[in-house]
């Protein structure tokens, strides 16, 4: 009996977005549109760059936003992650609660420390820069798992900003390995470019053998491949899982499965922060995947709420916006 359509094992950040022009980046030499990890010594530095600028917060973390996604829309999702004994560290769990997700820190009482956190600056082109203090979850290890709920899941998701961390690759893969024994599907998500081209032995491991679903937008899939071409990429994308979904940003997403390909398109829309796009994709997707519908109608629904959070500042939608996706797309969605 799975009683989760999805359980995700990632990093627990909380966002603190700002607004900059590409010179204030360039002063505090952050690298533009990718994730950077900082130490606690850099953060303080930007945080003097930045002085009084405005700022929201959210939760986050690439894994995170993706369970929320799935939880908002009507699934049921389960989240492994680790937060510190901190006033950020409550703020996470109570916002994992008040979505409807399950989690392991209703389990446990965190340690004393700081909880992790990613500073997102979103420059008038609405590409976002991220430098991320890991804190406590880059002790994130095998003690979140919790082998009963990955049993009773659908799919399994490892963030693939995982790569990065010793312990939390070591927490992934065992994790993995629980799941391939229950018969549970399998996921991940390439994440960024920096974990492509720093980290690339801990994802290979994370995809090991194949998995069923893997996330990329094009540049990601362009750095791992080696090549800007399209069909070539395609095809050696392809090997990786039996579906994977490559995002193309105004252009859409084409699915991939086997030699077949789907291409399908996106909603126009102006973009004002790209933050959390690709979680929003991966989330909504594998909602649509767990309960009936075609990977063309789910990457359809992907791409309807992939839109929407990038036509607005920050990395989440509301209870409400999803709600309204999810209606409006309810006659695109018949099994």
């Amino acid at each position: 009996m799975k009683t989760h359509d999805l359980y995700a094992i990632g990093n627990a950040l909380v966002d603190s977005e700002y607004e900059v022009s590409d010179a204030q980046l360039a002063a505090m030499r952050v690298d533009k549109r990718h994730m950077t990890l900082i130490d606690a010594a850099r953060r303080t530095e930007l945080l003097a760059h930045l002085g009084h600028a405005h700022v929201r917060r959210t939760g986050g973390g690439s894994a995170g936003n993706t369970v929320v996604a799935l939880a908002q829309l009507g699934g049921k999702a389960f989240y492994s992650c680790r937060v510190a004994d901190d006033e950020l560290g409550a703020f996470y769990t109570q916002d994992l609660l008040a979505n409807g997700v399950a989690t392991n820190l209703t389990h446990t009482k965190p340690a004393p420390g700081q909880t992790g956190s990613c500073m997102v600056m979103v420059t008038p082109d609405a590409e976002r820069s991220m430098s991320t203090f890991l804190g406590a979850t880059a002790e994130l290890d095998h003690t979140a798992l919790h082998e009963k709920d990955i049993a009773k899941s659908r799919i399994y998701y490892m963030e693939g900003y995982l790569a990065a961390s010793p312990s939390g690759l070591q927490a992934a893969l065992q994790g993995r390995q629980m799941a391939q024994d229950a018969g549970v599907l399998l996921a991940t998500t390439l994440s960024d470019v920096s974990m492509i081209n720093f980290c690339r032995e801990g994802l290979d491991a994370i995809i090991g053998q194949g998995l069923d679903y893997l996330f990329c937008n094009e540049e990601e899939a362009q750095v791992w491949c080696g090549s800007k071409d399209l069909p070539a990429i395609c095809q050696q994308m392809s090997q990786l899982a039996r579906t994977v979904c490559l995002t193309r940003g105004p252009l859409g997403c084409v699915v991939l499965e086997g030699s077949q390909q789907t291409t399908v398109p996106a909603v126009r829309v102006k973009a004002l922060d790209t933050n959390g796009a690709g979680d929003m994709f991966a989330g909504a997707f594998m909602y649509a995947a767990t309960h009936g519908h075609s990977h063309a109608q789910a990457a359809w629904l992907a791409n309807q709420a992939a839109a929407q959070v990038v036509s607005q500042y920050g990395n989440r939608l509301s209870l409400e916006a999803m709600g309204a996706i999810k209606q409006a797309s309810e006659a695109s969605l018949l099994p």
